[in-house]
C-alpha cells in the first residue's frame, strides 16, 4: 500500500496553509492538481492490476472446485461399479482439489479486501480531484486579488497623501493670486466688461436723438423720432 502513502498526504493538506506558506501559490495550486492527477493514474492502474489478480484467482477457486466435484462424481461411479481401489484414487485426487480450493478462496478473499480497498481509495482521491479542480480558479483568483491589494497597499505608503494635498491647496492659492492680479490690472487699466464701440454707439444715438428734438422744437413742428439703438 505504499503507492497510496503521497494519497494520504494529499487528502490530509490543508490547502489553504500550503498557500500561505508558499511563495507562489497559484504554481502550488496547479501543482496539487498534477500531482493528485498523476497518484489517480497511478492508483487507476494498480487497480487494474489488483482487479486482474482477482479475476486469475477466481477463475483458479472455479477450476478447483469444479474439479473437486468432479472426483467426487468419479468416486460415486467406482462405487457402484463395486470398485472401491479405484473410488479411493477418485476421493485422493478429490482431496487435493479440495485443498487447491480452500487456498484459491483464502487468496481470493485476500485479493478482493485488497481490490475494494483500492477502489474505494480510488474514488476517494477522484472526489478530492474534483473538487481540488473546481476550487483551483476561486484560489487563483483570490491570490491573484491579494497580490493587487498587497501591491496597491505598497504603491499608497510610499505616497505622502497630507503633503499631496498641501502641495495642490498651495498651488491652487497662487492660481487665485494671479487672477486677482489680472484683475486689478485690469481695472487701473481702465478695462471694463464692455467693449468701447458699444459705448460709443450708444452715446451717439442719445446725441442724435436731441438733435432730432430740438430741431423739432425750433421748427415748431414734430418730427418723427428714429429708433434708439
Amino acid at each position: 500500500m505504499g503507492i497510496f502513502q503521497r494519497l494520504s498526504d494529499l487528502l490530509k493538506a490543508n490547502i489553504n496553509d500550503l498557500i500561505d506558506r508558499a511563495e507562489d501559490p497559484e504554481k502550488l495550486v496547479k501543482q496539487i492538481i498534477i500531482d493528485m492527477q498523476q497518484e489517480l493514474n497511478t492508483s487507476t492502474q494498480a487497480l487494474g492490476k489488483a482487479v486482474a489478480s482477482e479475476r486469475m484467482v477466481e477463475k483458479q477457486y472455479n477450476t478447483a472446485v469444479a474439479a473437486s466435484q468432479n472426483w467426487e462424481a468419479k468416486a460415486k461411479a467406482a462405487l457402484a461399479a463395486g470398485d472401491q481401489e479405484l473410488a479411493k484414487k477418485a476421493l485422493a485426487n478429490k482431496v487435493k482439489a479440495d485443498a487447491d480450493v480452500a487456498n484459491y478462496k483464502e487468496m481470493y478473499e485476500t485479493i478482493s479486501a485488497q481490490t475494494d480497498a483500492i477502489r474505494n481509495q480510488v474514488e476517494v482521491l477522484k472526489a478530492k480531484l474534483e473538487e481540488a479542480k473546481s476550487r483551483q480558479a476561486m484560489l487563483i483568483a483570490r491570490s491573484q486579488m491579494a497580490d493587487t491589494q498587497k501591491n496597491l497597499a505598497k504603491s499608497l505608503s510610499g505616497i505622502d497623501t497630507n503633503s499631496s494635498f498641501d502641495k495642490l491647496n498651495r498651488m491652487e492659492e497662487k492660481v487665485m493670486q494671479k487672477e486677482a492680479e489680472a484683475a486689478a490690472f485690469a481695472e487701473i487699466g481702465g478695462v471694463t466688461g464692455e467693449p468701447d464701440s458699444f459705448e460709443e454707439l450708444e452715446k451717439n444715438a442719445k446725441v442724435d436723438a436731441e438733435l432730432q428734438r430740438l430741431m423739432a422744437e425750433m421748427s415748431g413742428g414734430t418730427t418723427l423720432d428714429k429708433p434708439t439703438v
